[in-house]
């Protein structure tokens, strides 16, 4: 996603394979792959991620790094790190579909 050949080293689930006869592509029935990754690269630049969510993003989906690394990288708790990947989450899931982003932590009150 946040290499702009990503899309070429991806297969096509939809495709035939490589030893079947070529024949006609119906576009309409062609996958959404290269749709969806679009939108998600425009939402990662366009959607307003502070800094710290979108490195804890980019550690754990992009380079697969564990909960305890990213924290001890950046010097905060596991609970914090899961936290901004929640809050990253969510972020780019309502922007991805139009909302605005409610924070379900903001709900809570002090015990």
């Amino acid at each position: 996603m946040w290499s702009p050949e990503a899309a070429y080293g991806i297969r096509n689930p939809q495709a035939p394979d490589a030893d079947m006869p070529k024949g006609t592509v119906d576009p309409r029935s062609a996958g959404t792959l290269f749709a969806h990754l679009a939108d998600i690269r425009r939402a990662w630049a366009l959607c307003e991620l502070s800094e710290g969510e979108r490195r804890a993003l980019f550690l754990r989906y992009g380079l697969d790094w564990p909960d305890q690394e990213i924290a001890a990288e950046d010097g905060v708790t596991d609970r914090a790190v899961r936290y901004r990947l929640e809050r990253g989450v969510g972020k780019l899931a309502a922007w991805l579909n139009g909302r605005q982003y409610v924070d379900g932590y903001d709900e809570l009150t002090a015990a």
